[in-house]
């Protein structure tokens, strides 16, 4: 309490609205630049990806222009090998590597945090064999073990999702497995088993909560991986097939025509900077939901 404030209430008056201090609508970590750079660029991308029928200039798969133009008036981004508009199929683009990037982050949080929270619940036999199978996943690259499951499986989008879930699980049960070991040991969960909570509603009654949010800044961050992971494959031959506008297949066009400098550079600057905002994002998200983390960069006492 301030000064002028004590001395206001002991002489029973009340300080004037306009010299109260107001709390600010947004904690200190999303008022930081690099918060706002973030979200601001998401949201970009969201609009693009929900109206790129309306925003596109051009039919993404029309084959109706002189190949190998250079950026000009009428196509902004130039045109590739077969005539199309390439800034037409960035803008669809973001249709297909945003909705599947969120599609992977979401099943490998879900099927990750499921059997990482079972493993350090249950603990012994269970524990280990969860935990020795996340070890035989990351015993390998994560890149070299996806183009594997890829590959046997065939080129396409879906069985490169399925390729990257087999992958990116292990990560999720690692973090809730750690986790939940330091949350089924404290006291008001040990006190609700002895109540007769059961094991499912021990689980997510008294340990989730302490879970969530790390969890949810893993996947945040984790989403910008995903598009590289995605957009890697594609770029390698095993996820997107043509005609299909794929920031990783239209890069990998780009590099087997290395004069045409746009044919990659614009394809992977939206892979740049979705990536980049995600990780401001996740950044910011995890400064406002710990607090040690907080306490840092406000600089006071929470």
């Amino acid at each position: 309490m301030s000064s002028e404030t004590a001395v206001s209430d002991t002489l029973g008056t009340k300080t004037p609205a306009w010299k109260r201090r107001r709390r600010p609508l947004l904690p200190r970590a999303w008022r930081r630049p690099m918060a706002i750079v973030g979200v601001v660029i998401v949201l970009a991308w969201l609009v693009i990806a929900i109206f790129a029928p309306l925003i596109a200039p051009y039919n993404p798969l029309a084959q109706s222009f002189t190949p190998l133009q250079a950026p000009n008036a009428a196509h902004w981004f130039g045109t590739d090998v077969l005539g199309r508009d390439e800034l037409s199929r960035v803008l669809y683009g973001s249709r297909i590597s945003l909705p599947l990037s969120l599609v992977l982050v979401v099943c490998s949080m879900l099927i990750g945090s499921v059997l990482g929270a079972i493993a350090g619940y249950f603990g012994r036999v269970v524990d280990e064999v969860i935990m020795r199978i996340a070890d035989l996943v990351f015993a390998f690259p994560t890149i070299i073990l996806a183009m594997i499951v890829a590959a046997s499986l065939g080129p396409s989008l879906l069985n490169a999702v399925i390729a990257l879930l087999l992958v990116s699980w292990p990560n999720y049960a690692r973090v809730t497995r750690s986790l939940v070991l330091g949350a089924r040991q404290q006291e008001y969960v040990v006190a609700g088993r002895l109540m007769g909570a059961g094991v499912f509603r021990s689980l997510g009654r008294d340990v989730a909560p302490n879970v969530v949010a790390p969890i949810f800044v893993l996947a945040t961050l984790d989403f910008g991986n995903a598009i590289l992971l995605l957009s890697g494959l594609s770029f390698l031959g095993l996820g997107a097939v043509p005609p299909t506008p794929e920031w990783g297949a239209m890069v990998s066009d780009g590099v087997q025509n290395f004069s045409q400098w746009w044919l990659a550079t614009f394809p992977g600057i939206a892979i740049f900077s979705v990536v980049v905002a995600f990780n401001f994002i996740g950044d910011a998200l995890r400064d406002a939901l710990d607090p040690r983390t907080a306490e840092a960069v406000s600089g006071v006492s929470i």
